[in-house]
């Protein structure tokens, strides 16, 4: 909940700069905020789960 407070304020900061209002700006942050906390975790067990299927299909063939 404090993650979607800051974002929020980030977005509406950052929003702001073009002398208009900044809601649409903290909605963003706050949308962005949520994707990332779901989608950062998601690749890195896809990444962990793509080296390890690499790894096990190299073998025990040693480099030569």
């Amino acid at each position: 909940m404090i993650g979607d407070a800051i974002a929020g304020w980030i977005g509406n900061r950052i929003d702001r700069r073009d002398g208009k209002g900044g809601t649409l700006g903290a909605i963003a942050g706050v949308l962005t905020w949520k994707a990332t906390k779901r989608i950062v975790p998601a690749a890195l067990v896809l990444g962990a789960v793509a080296y390890g299927a690499y790894k096990l299909s190299q073998g025990s063939n040693p480099p030569v």
